[in-house]
């Protein structure tokens, strides 16, 4: 059932806020569907040659064998679970500083909690408003 104009009018001005708002969320979730199938379809095949490089290896007594098909397994699963990178300069929109302020590389964003930084968000909204 299509929207009305109403409820897409509203859709758009809360798609606009988010990306106002937390730009490395909007760009997480509006991510490439086909992208990121393609990336599961080729981390399920790449877990299925390492198994079976692992059951080769295991079964001729090769050890390389096993040992390459076990890395081959272990990068697709890695690579099924990685988070996506920011597509078309996200970071650079965000003028190269983290959301909080920090600017990326000083060391201290890594020291915070995520509820830290949360936190100080939440406050910094709430002192604009």
């Amino acid at each position: 059932m299509p929207l009305s104009e109403y409820e897409q009018r509203v859709l758009d001005e809360m798609e606009q806020s988010l990306a106002s708002e937390d730009p490395r969320l909007a760009t997480h979730l509006g991510g490439d569907p086909q992208r990121s199938t393609i990336r599961y379809v080729v981390a399920i095949l790449g877990t299925l040659l390492g198994i079976g490089l692992l059951v080769v290896g295991v079964a001729t007594s090769v050890v390389v064998v096993g040992v390459i098909g076990f890395v081959v397994m272990f990068a697709s699963v890695a690579l099924a679970l990685a988070w996506p990178k920011p597509r078309d300069g996200a970071t650079a929109r965000q003028g190269g500083a983290e959301p909080s302020g920090r600017k990326k590389g000083d060391g201290t964003s890594r020291r915070r909690s995520v509820r830290q930084r949360f936190e100080e968000r939440w406050d910094k909204r709430q002192s604009e408003h």
